[in-house]
């Protein structure tokens, strides 16, 4: 039987077919070419009335980059084949021979070209014969000299720094910005063409393609072949023109140039504030209170709450107010968090003037940028960061899953999720941590052992007043919240992720006998040196008369990257996430106006956010620190934005500074407000020039004690 296969194969034959540009000899990427059996042979073959028939399809194929495919194992005999795109093309007849291979060679008569002219600024005619610096340069494409029949079928993609012309799309412009040589590029894709099917024995002579598409995919839908197309030209300086009088000068801040990456932190920004408590208290707002004031995004939020609803429930009685809470959380949460879930948060006015203020180009469209340019698409077709494609490569035998849908069901299958890769929740556990040091959940904990009548230690109990009556819903709500602790963090358990993701942990007496497995005992002393860095480059920044150095700013943010990925493990996936719902639900809690009234706060005080004069107030009546909430407020909000721009950022593989000095200048007010912020409330300057690198590395929380301990002598 062996000795049997050995000899068909042996007779078997193979067939290379090459698609090219007839007057360049470019390479036709991506067109499918069909092969069909001829039995009446070589000789007998009429082109021009010959027509194919799906009975006698043999093979179809797509050409690789080289604008070449090869179809192997044919049985000898003559084949008939067919290029399926645009232009249209004769078929071509070959004789297929046991052990041999047959070439066949498409010529595309498509005199493809781009013309050049170039244009003042004032859209007149440049009569030099090169281009100018600040000159716009018009491209043309031109292909074949039946351009209005051929024109339907093609679209023309440019280089993302040329625009379309509203009047022609075939002509794409550019404002020349410097003097050299330069190129225009672009990518033609020829659709697929129709063919007219021969009746077979048996068969009904149709119109269809050579091989039909997926149902309700149309044929202009399929994808189409692929030729690229490059002209260059060299630009030159402006002649100066001599002037005379008085010569007014001004200077201006360096220069730079838009970089791929401006999208994600677009988005990474966007989407933090999406998550800020005002959205999240304009969401609980509308859900419960007042339904006719709901914004944009409601109805996903409320979809997701109505699924969740179905499924959460609490094992205990009168908790029907706080498991509606918690739910609406969670779905508030799983919304905002992933900056790549669809639709993305972009709004094109304020991210183009944010980027405006910050003296950063702006890219056309950041939207078509990002998912065009900056994601990747790994092997398994699944476009991700940079930063996500890279570890995806490193586990290549690892097969992928795509989760079913249906809530509450999980691929148990060895493999990774790909939804986790695809649309990663970008939360911070550090904005968690800083709103615990700023005494949030002490806050909550304090008022729930009030609430089950549990006496504060020392003579005095500062609660002792305070009584929430059981008619308003602030009562069901905390008897709600104190029966489901059991299932909530304890702070023991995210002392320990503080730890292992920034090397940070709380003072205490519930955090005693802290022992962790793994730190990240350098993280604090680089990323302190990074915003160091960072305002030694404003400095430079600011001076119009120096270009600042963006280096150092570039190596701090791949050892501050090297860092925070270490600590992506364990529980890097859901705790974060789950003590934001549970952070956000004591805020609103607190946020509520029955607090204003059982604690006494300062209503003249402005705090942005309602919860936090509350939180004021318990630090004094407890004799906690006396730096306000508002500090560690901006800390949390500022540290998640900065921190989520360089964990998810592809820093191990850049190496010129364009990205670092786009970086620094984009982030500018969220690290100055966290430096601010972190003196405020722990007394240490990162800005200071005589750098005290012992208390720069020294944790927080023994900073604030240390400040208790000051505060408590002087009182």
């Amino acid at each position: 039987m062996s000795s049997k296969n050995n000899v068909k194969e042996a007779r078997a034959g193979s067939l290379e077919v090459t698609v090219h540009e007839a007057q360049t000899g470019a390479p036709v990427s991506n067109a499918m070419v069909s092969i069909y059996r001829h039995p009446s042979g070589v000789g007998s073959f009429d082109a021009p009335n010959w027509a194919p028939s799906p009975a006698m399809l043999e093979a179809t194929a797509l050409t690789g980059s080289a604008g070449d495919a090869t179809v192997p194992n044919l049985a000898p005999g003559s084949y008939v084949v067919v290029y399926d795109h645009y232009p249209v093309t004769a078929p071509r007849c070959v004789q297929v021979d046991g052990g041999c291979r047959a070439v066949v060679c498409f010529q595309l008569a498509l005199e493809l070209r781009a013309e050049l002219r170039y244009e003042t600024v004032d859209c007149n005619a440049n009569t030099c014969s090169v281009a100018r610096v600040s000159d716009r340069v018009v491209a043309k494409i031109c292909f074949s000299d039946n351009q209005s029949a051929l024109k339907p079928h093609v679209r023309v993609t440019p280089a993302p720094e040329w625009s379309v012309r509203p009047d022609d799309p075939y002509e794409f412009t550019r404002v020349v910005q410097h003097a050299g040589p330069q190129q225009f590029e672009a990518v033609l894709g020829f659709a697929r063409r129709s063919l007219p099917m021969a009746a077979g024995p048996g068969h009904i002579a149709v119109a269809a393609a050579a091989v039909p598409p997926a149902p309700g995919v149309t044929m202009d839908a399929a994808p189409p072949a692929l030729i690229g197309i490059r002209q260059g030209f060299v630009a030159v300086e402006r002649t100066p023109t001599p002037i005379s009088g008085s010569i007014g000068v001004s200077m201006t801040r360096t220069e730079t140039e838009p970089t791929d990456d401006l999208p994600l932190w677009t988005l990474i920004r966007n989407s933090t504030d999406a998550m800020s408590f005002t959205n999240y208290l304009n969401f609980m707002d509308a859900l419960f209170c007042t339904p006719a004031n709901r914004g944009a995004g409601f109805e996903a939020k409320n979809h997701l709450f109505e699924q969740l609803g179905r499924h959460r429930a609490l094992p205990f009685t009168d908790s029907e107010a706080y498991r509606v809470l918690k739910v609406a959380t969670e779905a508030f949460v799983m919304v905002n968090c992933g900056v790549l879930s669809q639709p993305a948060h972009f709004n094109p006015a304020a991210d183009k003037a944010y980027l405006d203020r910050r003296d950063i180009p702006a890219t056309h469209d950041l939207e078509t940028t990002f998912n065009a340019h900056y994601l990747e698409e790994t092997v398994d077709g699944t476009k991700v960061l940079p930063y996500l494609a890279i570890i995806r490569r490193k586990l290549p035998d690892v097969p992928m899953n795509i989760l079913r849908g249906k809530e509450g069901e999980a691929d148990m299958c060895f493999g990774i999720v790909q939804q986790k890769l695809a649309s990663p929740c970008l939360l911070e556990l550090i904005w968690s941590y800083w709103h615990e040091e700023g005494m949030l959940v002490q806050t909550m904990h304090a008022i729930t052992q009030r609430f089950q009548n549990v006496r504060a230690l020392g003579r005095d109990d500062p609660l002792a007043n305070l009584e929430i009556d059981p008619l308003r819903p602030l009562n069901n709500l905390i008897w709600g919240y104190t029966q489901d602790e059991q299932h909530r963090l304890t702070v023991v358990r995210r002392n320990y992720e503080y730890d292992h993701h920034y090397g940070v942990r709380l003072d205490g007496k519930a955090v005693q006998h802290f022992r962790p497995a793994d730190t990240r005992s350098k993280f604090l002393e680089a990323f302190h040196y990074l915003l160091r860095l960072c305002t030694s480059f404003y400095r430079q920044d600011d001076d119009t008369t120096v270009k600042a150095d963006a280096f150092p700013v570039l190596n701090g943010l791949k050892e501050v990257h090297l860092i925070l990925s270490q600590g992506a493990h364990n529980q890097f996936g859901d705790l974060p996430s789950t003590a934001r719902i549970e952070m956000l639900m004591q805020q609103w809690m607190l946020a509520r106006p029955e607090f204003r009234e059982f604690l006494p706060t300062r209503v003249m005080v402005a705090y942005p956010e309602p919860w936090m004069d509350r939180v004021d107030a318990m630090k004094k009546l407890q004799g906690w620190s006396d730096t306000s909430v508002m500090h560690f407020r901006s800390l949390a909000m500022f540290g998640e934005q900065v921190l989520l721009s360089v964990r998810y950022g592809a820093w191990s593989d850049i190496y010129e500074p364009t990205q670092a000095f786009n970086w620094a200048r984009f982030w500018r007010p969220q690290i100055q407000g966290y430096i601010h912020a972190y003196r405020a409330a722990t007394g240490v300057d990162l800005t200071d020039d005589a750098r005290d690198a012992k208390a720069e590395g020294t944790l927080p929380s023994i900073l604030l004690r240390k400040r208790l301990d000051q505060q408590a002598r002087m009182a």
